[in-house]
């Protein structure tokens, strides 16, 4: 009889999970907290709290559900604190034939898996279908096509799956209602509180935990609000239906200088943790566009970024790899600005997204796409830095939908593949659609000067630098127009205002701040000595 061992992974805490559904009377299911997983980038510590207290409920309900569990802590003493050795210690414990694991969410474990299949103790890899596509699907959509714009895709994703469609049209008569999603935040308006959820002795211990080991990482645990189980990420779920989804699309892309999450849903993070599934949240926010709860901009808003990109950038990411990765089509090289670790800067969009980051773990989509990405892009970041940094800061950040959201469509870094064009933009923009700027000591309307917005000079230096490679681009026509239009004379002072932000800028190459894991284990090894000297 076989006798696997099923490793369960941080991100698959779903009981109908392909390994969970059917195994042998044999097998032994493995979750494993290792120092290596929360420290090959500098994950936040509210990132790292969150799986930990998350695996260990979901651990209990296995067992609950009868299955054989074993569970390794991160402070115990015989942990190899990496997951293929420790997994594979495990198997040899309980006498495993096999090792058990359904695809991860990163490349780097997929190919350390791949390279034990054939080895004395296989490993055995199993699809994950808890998305609507698998990464076959998307390659089979891709076959032959010049663009693989997302748009495409997701059409035949409604078309697919039924969707907001009426018979083989799309409801409204359109697919996609984005131009009625974009209005800026009514000074009168504020968002509803989010649930606070009650945090038990398990989450409180993992709390300790991570303040102990990780505390060293960027951000703060005091405000942890992450569900970390299925009856909490539902509350969140019946919260934003209920309270939240009808002004979701209108707002989507407002940025608050004070409420940092405005109309969002919050609900990345257990979505891909497993403790929602993206069917469930597409159908419920349907229903509520059906029984006439919520406006169509919204539904098919919040559809389309579950429905559309989410499946989209995995099919991207797992057809690409690995050279997507090392994809950096603008040249860009420079060291992260030392203040995305910080906060202290005087730019103030930046330095509240930044502060938000560090206190909830979370900025909602245009934060990142415009404050802290178009900021990176305007300062010639190298996309392998401020990738990391966006997997390190994020609760919600697996790497196979942070890459290619950061690497492709924040810093065009793909040579379009993703989009048609770089989400660039000056100051004006932040003006427009927040209220940040009434706050910060540069005006947007200047361009030059000791006062004017240095995203302004940026912007067009940016423009300048790269004109071979994106003047032909035929949505930049009109920009490049007006900058041809331009003056030799103000095209100069523009360009020597940006240089010298840029010369002045302080920036960090340190952005892989956390310890290896051989100092990892040295300083549990040294935890654990203390706790059995103060235990009486």
């Amino acid at each position: 009889m076989s006798r696997p061992l099923v490793l369960v992974l941080g991100d698959q805490l779903t009981p109908t999970l392909a390994s969970l559904r059917d195994p042998p009377d044999g097998a032994v299911v493995a979750l494993c907290e290792v120092a290596a997983e929360g420290t090959y980038v500098p994950h936040h510590p509210q990132k790292i709290a969150l799986i930990l207290a998350a695996m260990r409920h979901f651990a209990a309900e296995l067992r609950d559900r009868g299955f054989r569990v074993h569970y390794s802590a991160l402070d115990d003493a015989d942990n190899a604190q990496g997951l293929i050795q420790e997994a594979e210690r495990l198997a040899a414990l309980y006498g495993c034939d096999e090792i058990q694991v359904v695809r991860p969410g990163e490349w780097r474990l997929w190919q350390a898996m791949h390279e034990r299949v054939r080895a004395a103790l296989p490993w055995r890899l199993l699809e994950d279908d808890r998305f609507y596509t698998t990464p076959d699907d998307f390659a089979a959509w891709a076959r032959g096509r010049k663009s693989l714009r997302l748009e495409y895709f997701y059409r035949e994703q409604r078309r697919r799956t039924g969707l907001l469609m009426e018979d083989d049209q799309p409801a409204g008569g359109q697919w996609n209602f984005d131009h009625d999603n974009r209005e800026p935040l009514p000074e009168s308006l504020t968002a509803p509180e989010p649930p606070h959820h009650r945090r038990d002795a398990v989450t409180e211990e993992v709390l300790a935990l991570v303040a102990e080991h990780f505390g060293d990482h960027f951000g703060s645990l005091e405000g942890f609000h992450w569900p970390v189980t299925r009856r909490q990420a539902l509350v969140d779920l019946r919260h934003f239906i209920q309270h939240l989804l009808p002004e979701f699309g209108r707002y989507q892309d407002a940025i608050s200088d004070a409420e940092p999450f405005l109309f969002h849903s919050r609900l990345a993070a257990a979505l891909n943790l497993g403790l929602l599934s993206p069917r469930e949240l597409c159908e419920a926010a349907e229903r509520e566009y059906l029984e006439g709860h919520a406006p169509l901009n919204s539904v098919e808003g919040f559809i389309r970024q579950i429905l559309g990109w989410r499946e989209y950038v995995r099919g991207l990411y797992w057809t690409r790899m690995p050279d997507y990765k090392t994809g950096n089509a603008l040249g860009a090289e420079g060291d992260l600005p030392a203040c995305y670790w910080s906060g202290e800067t005087e730019l103030r969009c930046l330095a509240r997204a930044i502060e938000m980051t560090r206190d909830n773990a979370y900025a909602h989509h245009i934060q990142r796409l415009m404050v802290t990405g178009n900021i990176a892009l305007l300062c010639d970041v190298s996309p392998e830095a401020l990738c990391d940094w966006y997997l390190a800061v994020y609760a919600d950040a697996c790497e196979w939908v942070e890459l290619p959201n950061t690497l492709g469509m924040v810093l065009h870094a793909d040579g379009g593949l993703m989009g048609s064009k770089p989400y660039c933009a000056s100051g004006k923009y932040i003006d427009r659609m927040s209220d940040h700027c009434r706050h910060c000591r540069f005006d947007p309307k200047r361009v030059t000067g000791d006062d004017a917005c240095p995203l302004n000079s940026l912007y067009w230096r940016f423009l300048e630098r790269h004109a071979e490679t994106l003047s032909a681009n035929p949505r930049m026509k009109l920009i490049y127009g007006s900058l041809a239009r331009m003056s030799d004379e103000k095209r100069s002072a523009m360009r020597e205002q940006a240089e010298a932000f840029l010369a002045a800028l302080p920036r960090s190459s340190a952005w892989r701040q956390a310890g290896d894991v051989e100092e990892r284990r040295r300083h549990l090894a040294g935890y654990r000595t203390t706790r059995q000297e103060e235990t009486p």
